[in-house]
Formats: C-alpha cells, structure tokens, sequence
C-alpha cells in the first residue's frame, strides 16, 4: 500500500522526520475512511441510537476498520483509541500505555451524513507522549483535506492556513456545538448560548467539531467554542488550529488536552476577551448530567 503524500507540504521539513512520516500514514488512512463514507453516502441500512450519544451507521464502523487495518499496517506498536471501538468505555484512560496514540473519529458529524448535509469528515490525530502531533480532517463530500504536524504548520489541500485577526467579539463569527441528549447539558449550553448571541456579529451550528476547528484554522470562523466532546472530536483539529497560529484551551483552564471536556479556539487575542465576557456563564466544571 502506497502511503498518501498528495498533501504535504515543503514546509513541513521543519518538522520532526519520524511525524513527518507518521501524518503520511494518516492521510492514507484517512483516504481509506472516506472511501468507506462515499460507499455508504446515500445507501444506508442501519442508523442506529447510541446512548446519549447521537447516531451510528454502518458507515461509521466500516471506515473505522478501513482506518484501523492502515494504521496498524504501518503502525502495529500504536495504541488506538476510535470513536466506535470506544463507544462503550465507561472511562476513557487519559494516559496511554504506548509513546503513541491514534485518536479517531472515522465519521465526525454522523447526523450530517445521514442526511446528506455535506459538513461531515474523517478525522485522525496522533497523540505523543500525551501531547497531539499529527491531525489530519478529510471532508469527502467538500473536497478537502486538512493537515498539521507539531512546528510544520497546517494545510488544506497543500495550502498553508492562517487563523483570522479579529480582535473584538462583536466583529466575531463564532462556531458552537449543542448537546442535546442530556436536558441539564443542553441547558446550560442554551443560556451560554443566550448571553453570547447578542455580544457577537453571528453564530453557527454545523455540527462536526472537527470541521469547525478546520475552519476557523482557514478563518472562516473567528472563534469556536464547545462542551461535552470527547477525545476523537477534538484530536486532529486543535493541531490544525495551532499550526494555524491560533490558541486552543478548555474553558476553566489555560490549557489543552483532547481528554477535557471543553474546548475554546481562536486568535489569542479573541479568546483573552471571550474568557473576560463570558466565563461567568460557563457553568461548573464538571459537566451536568
């Protein structure tokens, strides 16, 4: 199997060589995940409802083994760490037992594909020695491919991408994401929500997190904030937006891991003023049940 080099870039030379060689392996996994969704797209037998966890296909588990079967090709000493392999964990561990980690979501945005509405994805990071060095977000249906290696930058479709300089919230288009399978949950996100709305220029719900990183890293979006993710929703996407030259934290914390719960992106400047305006509606830490 020939590894996928389509969208590398010169620049990525100042990158570690070994993770130069790793985001390879995942964009030909990510290739092999989007061939499986493109399979599916259209045809679908069985969409099921995982437990207050939204919708799973067919589609979902066939491109988690398509990715599955590349990386531990290539990569057979690498923890995995998927979305649907996972599902049932009570506990997800946040240490790994390895230097490395996949961390996978093979259908970011099921509702999305289900219906056809084209903002849905493949998305792959990989975790090293618990800091995220690769990401990769491949978009099927709109024909991009989004990549990042730690200090090599990030690109979409071998163009280099830049994080917008919005510098006060009432110019911001923002990005957000609802939880709504738990009613305290959704609660909470519709009061912050509330408050937000009014103090910002607009805000979306496209419903793939991944994507919405994706897309603030181009600057399309000027910020992006969201609770309740897990780990697959986040991995690949926050590199992409750090590369990009933005700044990825949780809400209660100055810093990232794609193990907490909350996540906020954006320009440094934009988040400072965003944590100073809103943290106040943010909620408690823990999140509700």
């Amino acid at each position: 199997m020939a590894l996928d080099q389509t969208h590398l870039d010169k620049s990525l030379a100042a990158s570690d060589r070994a993770h130069q060689n790793y985001l390879q392996v995942a964009l030909s996994a990510a290739r092999a995940g989007r061939d499986q969704l493109l399979k599916y797209l259209g045809r679908l037998e069985n969409v099921d409802r995982k437990f207050q966890a939204g919708l799973v296909t067919e589609a979902d588990r066939a491109a988690e083994a398509a990715i599955h079967e590349v990386l531990k090709t290539y990569t057979p000493d690498f923890e995995f760490l998927g979305e649907e392999s996972s599902a049932n964990e009570k506990t997800l561990k946040v240490q790994s037992q390895s230097d490395y980690r996949w961390i996978v979501d093979p259908l970011d945005g099921t509702t999305n594909y289900v219906h056809q509405f084209p903002f849905f994805a493949v998305s792959i990071g990989l975790e090293f020695k618990g800091k995220v060095v690769v990401g990769v977000v491949d978009a099927p249906l709109l024909n991009e491919v989004y990549c990042a290696v730690k200090n090599g930058g990030s690109y979409v479709n071998g163009k280099a991408l830049q994080v917008s300089q919005t510098a006060s919230l009432e110019d911001a288009f923002v990005a957000t994401g609802f939880h709504a399978e738990k009613q305290k949950m959704f609660d909470e996100q519709l009061a912050m929500f509330s408050y937000l709305g009014p103090k910002v220029r607009a805000v979306r719900r496209p419903g793939a997190a991944s994507l919405d990183l994706c897309y603030l890293a181009r600057g399309v979006f000027d910020l992006y904030y969201e609770r309740g993710l897990q780990p697959w929703d986040s991995a690949a996407g926050a590199i992409i937006v750090e590369e990009a030259g933005g700044f990825v934290r949780s809400f209660f914390e100055d810093t990232y891991s794609p193990f907490q719960n909350s996540l906020l992106a954006g320009n440094p400047k934009l988040v400072s003023e965003f944590v100073s305006s809103c943290s106040h509606v943010f909620g408690s830490k823990e999140f509700p049940e």
